[in-house]
């Protein structure tokens, strides 16, 4: 867990929603009220989310106590507990929101991914998650897909250079834009990995014939293309196959011999589980 920025989004997101007080719980619940709530379980899938709830309480209230039962990356199913939180009750209903916004989400996509990576079972092929996500969520959704067993892509533009169609067509080409962003790297001293898109065996040619750079996105080959391109790259460079791609089709792309298939709808289309915080009486 990346410590400062979790934290950050913490204090954003409390004040987001607490603004200038729960005033519902500040009026109804008199100060000083000890409670306990449990977090529970009222779908089956994979966990996600209980390190960022940790935080969540630590700063909502310090004294908040936590009691873990599940970990993150459990399977988890109805009527299952993952943990319980005690202390000031008006401090508990501050964090309630925040911790289930975020676990419902993460759990969600963490069980997408590893729906995905038992689909890939015995293959070679890894599930990478793109930049499609939530603004403001990004890591947490990264960080989701990490515990359903899934890769992370590049967090951002600026930890990779990943050449798309647009970039080649602005550039002028495969080549042009492959010497462009090989001498951008060299003039800037940046030591980045170079992906580049192609979209079909010509332009993949093209790319063979430039070099310079560490993956090739297969973008919407169908699947004899697709098992063409791989023949032809033969392992000189990393493949990654991207472009229409459902639970459905997967494992024959996979088949095909890529190494890693990008699924935007592990993080732009995901059913959240459901999850609730009981108090405990």
């Amino acid at each position: 867990m990346d410590k400062e920025l979790v934290d950050q989004f913490i204090i954003n997101a409390l004040k987001e929603d607490v603004g200038d007080g729960d005033h519902t719980s500040l009026s109804t619940i008199p100060a000083g009220t000890v409670g306990k709530a449990k977090l529970l379980v009222k779908d089956e899938g994979i966990l996600a989310g209980v390190e960022l709830a940790i935080e969540i309480f630590k700063i909502v209230d310090p004294e908040l106590k936590v009691n873990i039962f599940l970990q993150d990356g459990a399977a988890v199913k109805h009527k299952d507990i993952a943990f319980e939180v005690e202390g000031s009750a008006q401090s508990i209903l501050v964090a309630e929101r925040l911790v289930l916004n975020c676990m419902q989400r993460m759990s969600g996509i963490a069980t997408k991914t590893h729906e995905i990576v038992d689909l890939l079972k015995g293959t070679n092929t890894k599930v990478l998650d793109t930049r499609k996500t939530t603004p403001g969520l990004r890591y947490l959704e990264k960080w989701a897909v990490k515990i359903g067993g899934g890769v992370n892509h590049r967090f951002g533009l600026y930890d990779m250079i990943l050449i798309k169609d647009n970039h080649v067509d602005y550039a002028g080409g495969i080549r042009p834009a492959i010497e462009s962003a090989n001498q951008y790297l060299t003039d800037n001293n940046k030591k980045l990995a170079i992906e580049i898109e192609v979209r079909n065996l010509e332009e993949l040619e093209q790319v063979l014939q430039t070099g310079n750079v560490n993956r090739i996105l297969l973008d919407n080959f169908n699947f004899a293309e697709l098992r063409q391109a791989v023949n032809i790259i033969n392992g000189r460079f990393i493949t990654e196959a991207s472009g229409g791609i459902t639970t459905d089709t997967i494992r024959e792309y996979a088949d095909c011999g890529v190494d890693y298939i990008s699924v935007g709808a592990l993080t732009h289309s995901v059913k959240s589980l459901d999850l609730s915080l009981k108090a405990v009486k």
